[in-house]
């Protein structure tokens, strides 16, 4: 489930960078980005090299075709990110902290000059992120932290792939390519929800057109399975918090509270295991996310980024597939307050 918060990765670094945050932040932020950019190698010069891994060689043309897919086919921006490559010699490149109040699923968000709001705070450096996890706990919050295997700074820099997007198969490089680039397409300040859900879009749309284009219908089986799988995964996800919403509005004491809380939290693994059991015949690949802590920080997380993508999709449709529509479509319902976008989302029946 790591990848299903890929993208929070996108601005942890600049946001680091031009926040107004502690010169600790400051400095993790700075010497971890300049490592990335100093390592880079050229994919083409990866590819002609006779003595890069068989292996790499191969991950790296195919990189390079879907890069140039994301141009031609969805007029994602024509420049020099993804065509650079850092083996960076972990299982993440940041690590994202999350936290919510005990008896909340608001998420805490940090706020940077230039890109804004966000529910998260991300760090190079696996330990660091843990101290300040603990120190959120300390604080009273719910805390998660995730890994994170992609990396974008939205176009103000040359963003490499990176070895940890490689884990990926095929469809899944595809994915992490286009929803990355999706963000420097469009990008909206404090909203990362409305963010998250339109790069989630052109991601899902993107792949389905790359798998069909070269044919693969093994590939694009497998990956609507798994589409399907995450929407019945959002929707368990999205019970429970209506269920916890009903918990925290109530006027019972924090010790009910938090023993309702509990419950509800089994109740979201119980009905996993059933779905897991039954409709999915036993398809283990969410397991690790129930198996690991449930709070309100990880449920918030899956909302913010998972929540509206379906709106997105439905609206990609009604610009009938038209990639440079559906942008503009999405900026002029990014340009309303903020209050208003979602309901403009749900309300729309045109592209225009």
């Amino acid at each position: 489930m790591h990848a299903f918060f890929r993208s929070v990765a996108a601005m942890i670094v600049m946001s680091g960078v031009a926040g107004c945050t502690s010169i600790s932040y400051y400095a993790q932020s700075l010497k971890g980005h300049v490592e990335i950019m100093a390592a880079r190698q050229d994919v083409g010069e990866l590819i002609d090299d006779p003595s890069t891994p068989g292996t790499l060689r191969a991950r790296m043309a195919s990189a390079s075709a879907i890069r140039q897919f994301a141009i031609d086919e969805l007029v994602l921006p024509d420049n020099n990110s993804y065509r650079s490559y850092v083996d960076v010699g972990r299982d993440a490149v940041t690590w994202a902290i999350f936290a919510a109040p005990e008896f909340s699923l608001t998420p805490r968000t940090w706020c940077f000059p230039v890109f804004g709001c966000v529910p998260y705070r991300g760090y190079f450096s696996k330990r660091s992120a843990i101290e300040t996890a603990v120190e959120l706990q300390r604080q009273g919050l719910d805390v998660y932290v995730t890994g994170i295997t992609a990396y974008s700074t939205l176009g103000w820099s040359s963003d490499p792939l990176l070895s940890t997007m490689l884990s990926q198969d095929e469809a899944g490089l595809a994915g992490l390519v286009f929803h990355e680039l999706a963000h420097q397409r469009v990008y909206i300040q404090d909203d990362s929800a409305f963010n998250e859900a339109f790069a989630a879009a052109v991601e899902t749309t993107g792949v389905r057109k790359w798998l069909r284009a070269n044919g693969d219908t093994a590939g694009l089986r497998r990956y609507e399975a798994d589409r399907r799988r995450r929407a019945q995964f959002l929707a368990l996800v999205s019970q429970i918090r209506d269920e916890l919403r009903h918990v925290y509005d109530d006027s019972a004491t924090s010790e009910q509270k938090r023993a309702a809380k509990i419950a509800a939290i089994e109740r979201l693994r119980m009905r996993y295991r059933e779905m897991r059991d039954s409709r999915w015949r036993g398809y283990r690949g969410y397991d690790v996310w129930f198996d690991s802590p449930i709070n309100n920080a990880k449920l918030a997380a899956t909302s913010v980024y998972g929540d509206r993508v379906a709106t997105f999709l439905r609206l990609f449709d009604l610009c009938s597939g038209d990639y440079p529509r559906f942008f503009a479509s999405v900026r002029r319902i990014g340009a309303l307050d903020k209050s208003d976008r979602a309901e403009a989302l749900k309300a729309a029946d045109s592209c225009d």
